[in-house]
């Protein structure tokens, strides 16, 4: 078994155009994916990536209209963070989007921002990012060399993260030098997952946060082989879900945030050509009967790539 980084990272809007405008305009990614939740189809499910929406480069959003504000807390995730090619694409990022209204800091090498719900993103150009395939999207208005080449990794608040080492090494996880960080690879893609101290306020989930974070497995049979190793460690994985574009298993860790182990086996193509790519509202099978109804209750959403 060798989990390959991070396969997505979902998260929670309140507006889906607004979503679609920051992510897919701003920041250049791909819309790859216009379908719905499995789990409640009136609301959408967006999936931003690179071009092909390839593993290590998925962003995807529960849209929740009217949602009310989300707030990280212990036991959540907190932070994305991104990889860019180096300081020149950290200062066209920054000259961009202050550009846009969007507040930046600096940490360290760090570029960080908020997106317009406040979700954290830090954008890293760090030495070792050549070790791994850039994962870009084609944006216009966005050099090539400056794009967003995606995950390095993320960030978790946990009180004690002690408690996650034992399921976190039989995962494959390794110490990522000093502190509660960790790096997760195959020598084909990697990426890093950070504890940091908790805030005293309590985690609310909603808007802006962030719901799980998923990691990259081969096929079904990698699936249940990481599901049982996390069993045998003390979670509580589920059986293997059929999710249409990769097949998934899910548990919490022992600091409390979600993971999902997702299969890197089927992709975004398996119900539309690559071409075509977010352009069209995908239903999964067992909804698309019910088009006629789901269909007008969503809001239209104006993609960038689809207008160019």
């Amino acid at each position: 078994m060798a989990l390959q980084g991070l396969h997505h990272i979902t998260a929670i809007t309140a507006d889906a155009q607004a979503n679609v405008d920051f992510y897919a305009r701003l920041l250049g990614l791909r819309l790859v994916k216009k379908t719905v939740n499995f789990d409640e189809p009136s609301v959408y499910h967006l999936y931003f990536g690179d071009e092909l929406g390839a593993p290590g480069s998925i962003l995807t959003f529960f849209e929740f209209p009217g949602a009310a504000p989300g707030r990280a807390g212990d036991g959540q995730l907190h932070a994305i963070q991104w990889r860019v090619a180096g300081e020149e694409a950290l200062a066209f990022w920054e000259a961009r989007l202050q550009g846009a209204g969007v507040a930046t800091g600096r940490d360290g090498g760090a570029l960080l921002f908020h997106d317009p719900e406040g979700l954290a993103h830090e954008l890293h150009a760090p030495p070792h990012a050549g070790a791994d395939a850039p994962l870009t999207a084609d944006a216009p208005d966005i050099p090539a060399e400056h794009a967003l080449e995606g995950f390095e990794g993320v960030r978790a608040y946990a009180s004690v993260p002690g408690r996650s080492t034992p399921l976190l090494e039989a995962l494959g996880f390794r110490r990522d030098g000093d502190g509660e960080r960790w790096l997760l690879g195959d020598g084909v893609r990697h990426a890093r997952l950070v504890f940091d101290r908790p805030p005293a306020e309590r985690a609310r989930q909603g808007a802006g946060s962030i719901h799980h974070v998923a990691w990259s497995a081969a096929d079904d049979a990698e699936l249940a082989e990481a599901g049982a190793v996390a069993a045998r460690a003390g979670a509580r994985p589920t059986p293997v879900i059929d999710r249409q574009y990769f097949h998934s298993v899910y548990f919490r860790e022992p600091s409390g945030v979600l993971f999902e182990l997702a299969s890197r086996d089927i992709g975004f193509t398996v119900d539309e050509p690559a071409a075509e790519l977010g352009q069209a509202l995908k239903l999964p099978p067992q909804y698309e009967a019910q088009r006629a109804r789901i269909e007008p209750r969503l809001t239209p959403l104006a993609n960038p790539r689809a207008a160019a």
